[in-house]
């Protein structure tokens, strides 16, 4: 069996923790361009550029990093991480999204989620009270626009379309056609994990806490809702998204500020705990959702969840809070010629 294995970033711009120094974000996206090329380089398979519209991050248009990224790389697929579709309208997201798929020879991906962040809805004028209702009326319409087919369509959340075909069309790639490579995002609902099976898509679970092992009943209710919807095998793909770091040594020692930075500012904002070092020992260890270690102790717990979810590809964010380039450079040599070595060796027995 193959695993693919790769990072995520928002391009995040705090004060380092250490130092307090912060980087500009057109520094921030120019470190996030220099790391894409390096996870080519090493042999990872994917990097995913998220969106957020807060001082802290410096990444507000996805699609723009996205497009600079493809354009310096070959091979390597890139994508949003995620697209809060909710906010956008999915006509101008596919045409951003297919023209950068045919320059890249259909190296882009768009995960579509609603966001565990609202600061994009009052911003882009949407209703939070809508939040269900807006992403279940345009996740159909971007998969109308999709079918190639055209598109006559009314809803309540944008002008009417008659008769309309999206242009340009995503490349036309053997095995795949000229469809966009679309998949839904969830943190773990049952709902939106009926949702992605029903409309035949790929899923990709951000686990954030508690303990990975607990996903495994919600990507098989997944898998059998995609099965009993008709959908071909091939496209029944989860990707489990997660926090971690990988060093040749001390890792949680080194990683525990940045994570304790950036978990401080959300826990101050949702009324959650504070964060400390206690609860982030427990969620780095055997069981918890933190990858954090060396190239042996990460690749373990890939192994590991792998086994529990039986997810088709892993990416890990490792750059909270600023962590610097050098650092973060390292990390993602690491996952390349260490980690995944290693769980390639531990899947092929």
């Amino acid at each position: 069996m193959n695993m693919e294995l790769g990072f995520y970033t928002f391009g995040d711009i705090h004060p380092d923790p250490n130092t307090g120094i912060g980087i500009t974000p057109g520094q921030a996206i120019r470190d996030v361009l220099e790391r894409t090329r390096l996870a080519e380089e090493v042999g990872l398979d994917y990097v995913g550029i998220g969106e957020h519209h807060r001082e802290d991050y410096s990444i507000s248009s996805p699609s723009t990093v996205i497009s600079a990224a493809l354009a310096q790389t070959e091979r390597i697929h890139v994508g949003s991480a995620v697209t809060v579709l909710s906010t956008e309208d999915p006509v101008r997201v596919y045409q951003q999204f297919s023209t950068m798929d045919q320059f890249s020879n259909g190296r882009v991906e768009l995960l579509a989620g609603r966001g565990s962040f609202i600061e994009s809805y009052p911003l882009f004028g949407a209703e939070l009270g809508d939040y269900d209702a807006l992403y279940d009326e345009k996740i159909q319409l971007l998969l109308a626009l999709d079918s190639g087919e055209p598109v006559t369509w009314s809803g309540k959340f944008r002008a009417p379309l008659e008769d309309v075909v999206v242009l340009p069309r995503p490349a036309d790639i053997p095995g795949r056609g000229a469809h966009l490579n679309i998949a839904v995002a969830t943190g773990g609902n049952s709902r939106s994990s009926v949702r992605a099976g029903m409309l035949g898509l790929p899923v990709n679970y951000a686990i954030i806490g508690g303990e990975p092992a607990q996903f495994a009943p919600l990507a098989q209710l997944y898998r059998q809702a995609h099965e009993q919807a008709g959908h071909p095998a091939e496209k029944r793909t989860v990707t489990v998204s997660a926090m971690g770091f990988v060093a040749e040594e001390n890792a949680r020692d080194f990683w525990f500020p940045y994570w304790y930075e950036s978990m401080r500012v959300i826990s101050a904002e949702r009324g959650f705990p504070a964060p400390s070092r206690m609860s982030f020992e427990q969620t780095a260890g055997p069981r918890g959702a933190y990858f954090v270690g060396n190239p042996d102790e990460v690749a373990a717990k890939i192994v590991h969840v792998h086994e529990a979810i039986g997810n088709d590809r892993l990416i890990l964010q490792m750059d909270l809070s600023g962590v610097p380039q050098k650092e973060s450079l390292k990390a993602i040599e690491l996952l390349g010629t260490e980690v995944k070595p290693r769980i390639e060796r531990a899947l092929a027995k």
